[in-house]
């Protein structure tokens, strides 16, 4: 067999657990091939409600372990990657027949200071009646809290660990399915197959990591052939996108009938972004979409709180997400852990690391932790890097990115504002590779639309992974909601004629 193939590591599933670990792994040098059947970020991990936090709700259970981790996590990913991640204020508007108001002050106390905030603004109470984040709500919520928490680009998340993993030596072979995955001695016999080519491959590994979330049991059986005692639940969350309807950049947090929190986010300047549900799910991991009880459902909290009363008509796109949590035995999905539990098996020989549950604020610490649970099967292997290290593009002075925008002003005086701050905003200090010496606009190629040109496109295809229109047009960028569905399908047929081959 070729030396090539011979790895440490060979990681199955290229979400955010997988793209960490490998990205972590590279750089304790390890050799890493990270394997993924479909695009990087195309099942849960591109399917949140885009937020770095600590879980203001997990603290009704108890949860003040995964909250004070998850705060810390939330400031080591501010400064790693302040291009994709910023700060959030959030208005909670306090009605008297949902949970008393010393509950939520203690909640909000305990949340500023559980996990040693440094960089976010505290809790203060609003008067929804003067206060302008009271203007949209209705007349009868006077009082509400604002507190901190954070945005984030969850597909761009997952790229950039893999981008960096990749830069550290790994293997990212994305539409790429495991086929199976078989002991032999020491090591795992792993077989791949592209599912655009059809090329196979096989590799050797020391170590096989299960990052495969929804279908980390389906690894375990099918692929691997091994089993765990361990299991997960699969719980669906869905979201939809509406016209935003209130001034200002702040979100807000809303309790609905059946004691449930919905967050309502800005979203892509004009738009807003609201969710979740929490609904068990058994059907198809590929099959998921949201219900038309579920945007009911999202409608309804909304309209408890808001003035402007929205409609169906007003839901301009929707999606959900499989969370593959835990599971505790909780027979409530909204009381299902989100921590996460890792299974080392090593009977037979080869030993391989499944994970379970998690979520995005802590997938640095997961990939740490899970990386110096297997550290006895490499002892040569480097000590903990990533806490103190940036993602790609969020290399910028004191990780601010206000700072860091302003100075492209004078970089590109040509450039206009919104195409500025969307290059900054989704590549940080790698849009100068972007870019790479266009003086105008026109060097930019052709436009097609909003602000997507074809720079930012053969940008994607050479340095991303980008192989289908899709795949530009929603989880590296979200240029899909503001180009017309004649734009969408001019760009596609130019993307198929002209680059997907090359891709």
């Amino acid at each position: 067999m070729p030396e090539q193939n011979m790895v440490d590591l060979f990681v199955i599933g290229g979400g955010i657990n997988g793209a960490g670990i490998a990205r972590d792994a590279a750089g304790r040098g390890l050799s890493v091939v990270l394997c993924e059947k479909d695009d990087l970020a195309e099942g849960t991990s591109s399917r949140s409600g885009k937020l770095v936090h600590g879980g203001l709700r997990y603290l009704e259970y108890y949860e003040f372990r995964l909250v004070r981790e998850a705060l810390i996590e939330r400031e080591v990913l501010m400064n790693a990657a302040p291009h994709i991640i910023w700060p959030m204020r959030f208005v909670l508007p306090h009605s008297p027949e949902d949970r008393p108001a010393w509950l939520v002050r203690l909640g909000l106390f305990l949340y500023d200071h559980l996990g040693g905030r440094r960089k976010l603004p505290g809790t203060r109470v609003l008067d929804l009646r003067t206060a302008p984040e009271g203007a949209a709500l209705l007349d009868k919520y006077a009082r509400g809290f604002e507190y901190s928490d954070c945005w984030v680009d969850d597909a761009r998340l997952v790229i950039l660990n893999a981008l960096d993993a990749a830069e550290r030596g790994a293997q990212v072979l994305t539409r790429t399915a495991c086929m199976s995955a078989r002991r032999d001695g020491a090591f795992w016999r792993v077989t791949t197959r592209s599912t655009v080519t059809g090329e196979t491959r096989e590799f050797m590994a020391r170590m096989l990591v299960n990052a495969a979330g929804p279908w980390v049991s389906d690894v375990i059986t099918r692929v691997a052939g091994s089993n765990s005692a361990r299991n997960v639940r699969l719980v669906k969350g869905s979201h939809i996108i509406v016209p935003k309807f209130w001034t200002g950049q702040n979100a807000y947090l809303v309790q609905n009938n059946d004691k449930r929190v919905i967050f309502i986010n800005p979203y892509e300047g004009d738009k807003a972004l609201i969710g979740t549900t929490d609904i068990a799910y058994d059907g198809r991991t590929e099959d998921v979409a949201p219900d038309e009880s579920e945007i009911d459902y999202l409608l309804s909290a909304v309209n408890r709180y808001f003035k402007e009363q929205l409609t169906r008509a007003d839901v301009v796109e929707s999606f959900a997400g499989v969370r593959p949590l835990f599971d505790d035995g909780q027979g409530n999905p909204s009381a299902v852990t989100r921590d996460y539990v890792f299974d080392i098996d090593e009977t037979g020989g080869a030993p391989i690391l499944n994970i379970f549950g998690g979520k995005i604020t802590t997938y640095r610490e997961l990939a740490e932790r899970g990386l110096n649970r297997i550290s006895r099967f490499f002892p040569d292997m480097g000590k903990v890097w990533t806490r103190a290290a940036p993602l790609p593009g969020g290399d910028m002075p004191q990780a601010d990115f206000d700072l860091f925008h302003a100075a492209l002003k004078a970089e590109y005086p040509w450039m206009p504002r919104p195409l500025r701050e969307h290059y900054a905003r989704l590549y940080g200090t790698r849009l100068r590779k972007l870019v790479n010496g266009a003086q105008d606009t026109a060097g930019l190629g052709r436009h097609f639309g909003g602000l997507l040109y074809e720079a930012e496109v053969r940008y994607l295809v050479a340095h991303e992974w980008a192989l289908s229109a899709e795949d530009i047009l929603w989880r590296r960028t979200k240029h899909r909601l503001h180009l017309s569905a004649q734009e969408q399908a001019a760009f596609a047929d130019w993307f198929e004629r002209t680059l997907a081959q090359a891709a």
